[in-house]
């Protein structure tokens, strides 16, 4: 079964790619080809895994049971070749497809349209009050406001846990703990997604 998936930036965000451009960026975001910045699948799929870990802790299980009950939905951390019918699917989380394909239509560069949805910002280090000598760094931040749309695929069963656990993530990307990338997702099943 498919469930759609909604992701809204609440404060600015920082999708790394782990990249940086040297004399410019030291924190890349995540884009495609065309400048649009995008949240990969497998970024979705390891914060989900974190979410479901704490999600089962709360609920009581013992650590045999949370072990099974991740591995029967995303298999063994660090790899993903077993297939299980339980086994869950995570798109991309992308811009909604009509705005790219207006945006498209304008001809826009890829930096044109990298700098419409994201900005540069600066970070320091402090030390004993004062900033760090050296510690200057420049990093790519997603607009908030911005809307983000995949889709996760699972068995009919799972639906209600892998909605309960996607709706109870509350912090993506890099630099969660200085403020960014706090979200609101919305699940749901049925119709389109995009």
């Amino acid at each position: 079964m498919k469930l759609w998936i909604q992701m809204e930036l609440d404060s600015d965000g920082i999708f790394g790619s782990g990249k940086s451009r040297p004399g410019g960026e030291d924190i890349c975001v995540q884009a495609d080809a065309q400048g649009f910045p995008y949240m990969k699948g497998s970024t979705i799929r390891g914060i989900f895994r974190e979410e479901l870990i704490n999600h089962l802790c709360w609920q009581g299980l013992s650590e045999a049971e949370i072990r099974d009950q991740v591995t029967a939905l995303l298999g063994e951390a660090g790899y993903d070749g077993i297939e299980a019918a339980r086994k869950l699917r995570f798109t991309d989380l992308t811009l909604l497809s009509a705005v790219r394909q207006r945006i498209l239509a304008e001809e826009a560069s890829p930096e044109e349209i990298l700098g419409m949805f994201t900005y540069l910002r600066t970070f320091t280090a402090l030390e004993d009050g004062m900033v760090k000598e050296g510690s200057l760094r420049i990093g790519r931040c997603i607009k908030r406001g911005l809307h983000f749309y995949g889709a996760v695929e699972c068995a009919a069963e799972d639906t209600v846990l892998v909605r309960e656990v996607m709706e109870r993530i509350k912090w993506v990307g890099t630099m969660r703990g200085r403020g960014f990338g706090k979200v609101r997702i919305t699940v749901w099943k049925g119709g389109e997604g995009q």
